[in-house]
């Protein structure tokens, strides 16, 4: 009798998924729930006329419905288990018996192919049961299902129906109202890991370690998939040549640099790999370096390729890495129902290397973290400390003295090539400071001035930024209405608007609540900066803001312009 844990090996057969298919209930792995209860029923003599196995490819579910027909009709049964050798289950496993009928239901799906299966199955067979096996059974057309349904509800006392399918979704409630349904699940990681040693040592093939667990990863849970990886790798002797490497494209993701971004996917895709594939190949390695940033002991990639993966996470940050994933999440979604999918994927991969195309809160987060990237490796000794800037997109007062005044000189190292020191600002005199609390007699242009002096800048980075693009239509204390340009920044500020209730609170000491309306004559983005020269020019006034007319105004134009007078107080820009 064959050993329980040695899997079944046919003579004349190369592939391994075939040569090492199980024959009995004691082979089968990973589906522990399923061998209960039809070994139990074969034991107990508890059939059932119906049943429907159902679950992902390549997790047994054929296999199974063979070993239960060679339980059913084996001449020396063992604990509700087939002997695997009488002729009854060779017969089966060469698939020459009587007593077993198969019918693909991907191929025969009419009307015609049902009625002959129904029509049979009144007939003798030499064995105690007669075993109809229906593959894809969610395939089958309405009059198909419909002609198997009535023979379903009363079978001849003989048969036994085995319905699989990988979308019992789609199979009739009728039909699976009257069967016994058994779910087949994916096959854990260890579990295919010790399948693959086992048909390694019956099979004496001269494999390593990183092989194994190579073809475990690419196997997804799925037995079949797995051996069939663990014979490509074999065959080509390296991963390299049996999946796309994407170092390349995630070098040029990191850098920023689209062209070459997209010469990495034109090379991938002459390369002969199918644009779905691509990406979903992608995501796979992808959600590896994911796994190792945030939970290393549930990522599967091993080796060298675990480190290589790693290294990625370390280059790629968290965020960076997540919205990797979204975005190409999205991509394959639309991929499906695109007319050229190749164009999907390249617009998918030129957002993910100019954050600028991209108008989501976190693209707006990740352009800023850039810019504080170039501006802090631009950055000089650490400059004398600066006055208070402005929250960014307002303008504040200024005072000006009636006499400048006149800095202490401070010695300065000596440099190889020493540049005039550029004149200082004029001091500035911080506002004082208003009572927290609104007053009765407060008016709204005072209002909106505390909001955005005092509440944008307790806001987030991200939140400044859409607030930047806003502009405030009214205020009285209670209720703040905000104005946007379009619908897509509307629907960003759901995200911001706790942090924003909060700030508010804050300041106001009283719940304030916060009103966006979408106005389409507002423009989309703050206004170009002014031309470059060597005095920096102010820019306009908002409107929103009270300034005194004989006083300066300091308006910072961009993001870019606030982090750069932040961390160089005093300089001025020459083209």
């Amino acid at each position: 009798m064959t050993d329980a844990k040695t899997p079944t090996s046919l003579d004349g057969v190369t592939a391994l998924y075939r040569r090492f298919r199980p024959g009995r209930f004691a082979e089968l792995r990973g589906q522990d729930h399923v061998v209960r209860a039809l070994q139990g029923a074969t034991r107990n003599g508890r059939i059932v006329h119906a049943y429907l196995f159902s679950g992902p490819r390549g997790t047994g579910k054929t296999t199974t419905a063979r070993i239960l027909a060679k339980a059913l009709n084996c001449e020396h049964p063992l604990d509700g288990d087939a002997c695997n050798e009488c002729a009854s289950c060779v017969a089966i496993t060469k698939g020459s018996s009587l007593d077993v009928v198969e019918l693909d239901a991907a191929s025969n799906n009419g009307v015609d192919d049902v009625r002959e299966i129904t029509a049979g199955a009144w007939h003798g067979t030499p064995g105690r049961w007669k075993v109809y096996i229906v593959d894809e059974v969610h395939q089958l057309s309405k009059s198909a299902s419909a002609a198997l349904l009535k023979t379903l509800e009363e079978p001849p006392s003989h048969v036994v129906f085995v319905l699989a399918t990988t979308d019992p979704h789609k199979v009739l409630p009728t039909i699976r109202s009257r069967t016994q349904h058994l779910e087949f699940r994916l096959i854990a990681g260890d579990t295919l890991s010790t399948l693959l040693h086992d048909v390694q040592g019956a099979a004496g093939l001269d494999v390593d370690e990183g092989t194994i667990e190579a073809a475990v990863r690419l196997g997804r849970g799925s037995a079949r998939d797995a051996l069939s990886a663990l014979d490509q790798l074999i065959a080509t002797g390296s991963l390299v040549d049996t999946q796309p490497r994407f170092d390349d494209l995630l070098d040029a993701l990191e850098r920023g640099d689209t062209a070459a971004a997209i010469r990495s996917l034109a090379l991938l895709l002459r390369e002969g790999w199918d644009p779905e594939q691509l990406a979903e190949s992608f995501v796979s390695d992808v959600r590896q370096v994911f796994l190792l940033q945030v939970a290393p002991d549930v990522a599967d990639a091993v080796d060298t390729d675990r480190q290589r993966l790693a290294d990625w996470g370390t280059r790629l940050g968290l965020a960076r890495t997540v919205r990797i994933l979204e975005t190409v999440g999205r991509a394959m979604r639309e991929m499906k129902s695109a007319p050229d999918k190749v164009v999907v994927l390249e617009v998918a991969l030129v957002r993910l290397a100019r954050p600028d195309l991209d108008h989501s809160i976190e693209a707006l987060d990740e352009r800023l973290t850039w810019l504080e990237r170039g501006v802090n490796r631009a950055a000089t000794p650490p400059p004398p400390p600066a006055p208070a800037l402005p929250p960014i997109g307002a303008a504040a007062t200024v005072k000006r003295e009636s006499t400048p005044r006149i800095p202490t000189p401070t010695p300065a190292p000596p440099t190889p090539t020493a540049a005039p020191s550029p004149a200082p600002s004029p001091a500035m005199t911080a506002p004082p400071a208003p009572d927290s609390r609104v007053a009765p007699d407060e008016d709204p242009e005072s209002l909106r001035d505390r909001f955005l002096t005092k509440v944008v800048p307790r806001t987030s980075r991200a939140a400044q930024l859409l607030l930047r693009s806003a502009h405030v239509r009214s205020f009285d204390g209670t209720q703040l209405v905000l104005v946007v340009a379009t619908e897509e920044l509307r629907q960003n500020t759901d995200r911001i608007q706790q942090g924003l209730r909060g700030a508010l609170e804050h300041e106001f000491h009283a719940p304030v609540d916060v009103v966006w309306e979408v106005d389409a004559t507002l423009p989309t983005s703050p206004a170009p900066s002014p031309t470059r020269s060597s005095t920096r020019t102010p820019a306009p006034v908002d409107e929103d803001v009270i300034v005194n007319d004989d006083d300066p105004v300091v308006v910072v134009d961009s993001v870019a312009d606030h982090l750069i007078t932040e961390m160089f107080p005093g300089a001025e820009e020459i083209s």
